[in-house]
């Protein structure tokens, strides 16, 4: 395969836990990768481990987004995968939840993967290919408390998906939906400790990043628009 015939995949979120585990897996498999976070310093660590693009931008503000894109079809002319792994998940029960608190959850975990979907779906319809994943969680049925912003948005995303799978189809264009249990990160040890949640009960994150893996590569083509629940049983 040469180099141009190699598939491209953004990937948000890159800078640490799933969305790293994604960019080393996907390394792994021979694609060139552009790499998403707001920090930069870290960022380019992981893309010099991969050999990938670092873009450090604001994902919740279209105008950053729109130039993701547009930097990603200049340097490599094609974009086959991307792969929503940012987000945040403050702990707060509605009377700590203030309107600024709602929107950067909100703007983070969904209003961001819309605007990102969008500006990749026309370089997508061209090329009549294209798979999206979309990290989701369990907090979208049964949240912890505090979640409420969390598992609102990420119910949102299950929506989301499924709408677009099924706008992709005629495409070639696939929506996959991960909805994950506890991952070993550092996001979710901001929120629960070993003791209060042990390491034997979470995914590890290069867990969740070969099933990522498995929805790019065609694997799991069938699941397009569903949600695929990913979490360890105890």
């Amino acid at each position: 395969m040469s180099i141009m015939e190699q598939p491209v995949a953004i990937i948000t979120g890159a800078s640490r836990g799933i969305g790293q585990a994604t960019a080393e897996e996907l390394a792994g498999w021979g694609w060139r990768l552009v790499l998403v976070a707001r920090t930069a310093e870290r960022l380019q660590e992981i893309a010099e481990q991969t050999q990938g693009l670092a873009l450090a931008a604001d994902i919740t503000r279209p105008d950053e987004v729109q130039e993701i894109v547009r930097k990603t079809l200049g340097q490599f002319g094609r974009i086959d995968a991307l792969v929503n792994c940012a987000g945040v998940a403050p702990a707060l029960m509605i009377e700590q939840t203030t309107i600024e608190d709602w929107h950067q959850v909100i703007d983070t975990n969904l209003s961001a993967v819309f605007y990102l979907c969008k500006a990749v779906w026309e370089a997508f319809k061209r090329q009549q290919c294209g798979v999206i994943v979309n990290l989701s969680s369990l907090a979208a049925r049964d949240p912890f408390p505090g979640f409420m912003a969390y598992g609102s948005a990420k119910a949102g995303l299950h929506i989301l998906g499924l709408c677009l799978a099924r706008q992709g189809q005629e495409h070639g264009i696939r929506v996959h939906t991960l909805a994950l249990g506890a991952v070993e990160t550092e996001m979710f040890r901001m929120l629960m400790t070993p003791g209060q949640f042990p390491a034997s009960q979470t995914l590890a994150p290069d867990e969740v990043a070969k099933t990522i893996a498995a929805c790019v590569s065609g694997e799991l083509r069938y699941t397009s628009g569903e949600v695929i629940y990913l979490h360890k049983t105890v």
